[in-house]
């Protein structure tokens, strides 16, 4: 747990989230994100509580913040609805882009039977607006690198709206199409390629602007 976290004081946590645990979950015997930053504040004698202020999906690597009492939740909770706190991530994505930048809003329905998000119509009962803006870092052949910014928080967002466009994310065999799956298993991709890579926030104490980013190799190397 240790390596994992980038950044602590007494009333938030940032924490590098790895491939395959999930953020939090209520299934027994299941590891968990919230369960394991509980255990290691049980371990310093700490009070247990854990706010969660956003989330990842599980095969979702990055950055992630923790409130370590209710009222830092509170206060990160209305930054992230005002925008003070804000989120970066990087996506290798299948398909040759043609405008350097985008921005996509849609509506998503969610099924929980399947765990999918779909793109439906605005009148559509139960759609939820969402909206992200992407910007081209490289591209070569049929891979794009792109940075995304998300401006609502919805299931799956990234995943079904980026597939829905025409660029499903490599590696993600949940939203892939037959050639972006095929692709990913050439490149050796075997995960969803997403990657929360930074964060910025204004300390809810303080009042420091902070930013805490991760390096992007992992995505960079195959250019």
């Amino acid at each position: 747990m240790d390596k994992m976290i980038v950044y602590e004081d007494n009333v938030l946590l940032v924490v590098h989230k790895p491939v395959g645990i999930a953020t939090e979950t209520a299934r027994v015997g299941q590891a968990d994100l919230v369960s394991e930053l509980k255990n290691y504040r049980k371990r310093k004698g700490e009070d247990t509580y854990i706010g969660v202020i956003h989330r990842l999906d599980q095969p979702v690597e990055g950055l992630l913040v923790f409130a370590k009492d209710a009222r830092t939740a509170r206060m990160l909770s209305d930054a992230l609805q005002k925008g003070t706190l804000t989120k970066k991530y990087a996506a290798l994505v299948a398909g040759m882009v043609q405008v350097p930048e985008g921005k996509q809003t849609d509506y998503l329905l969610r099924d929980g039977r399947s765990n999918l998000s779909t793109v439906v119509a605005k009148e559509t009962k139960g759609a939820k607006k969402a909206v992200l803006c992407w910007k081209l870092l490289r591209q070569k052949d049929a891979v794009a690198l792109l940075e995304i910014e998300l401006y609502t928080g919805r299931h799956h967002q990234i995943r079904a709206q980026m597939a829905h466009a025409g660029f499903p994310l490599l590696g993600d065999f949940k939203y892939g199409t037959a050639a972006s799956k095929e692709l990913s298993k050439g490149l050796s991709i075997n995960s969803t390629a997403l990657l929360a890579y930074e964060v910025r926030l204004i300390h809810p104490v303080t009042g420091e602007n902070m930013k805490f980013s991760l390096e992007l190799d992992r995505f960079t190397k195959i250019f």
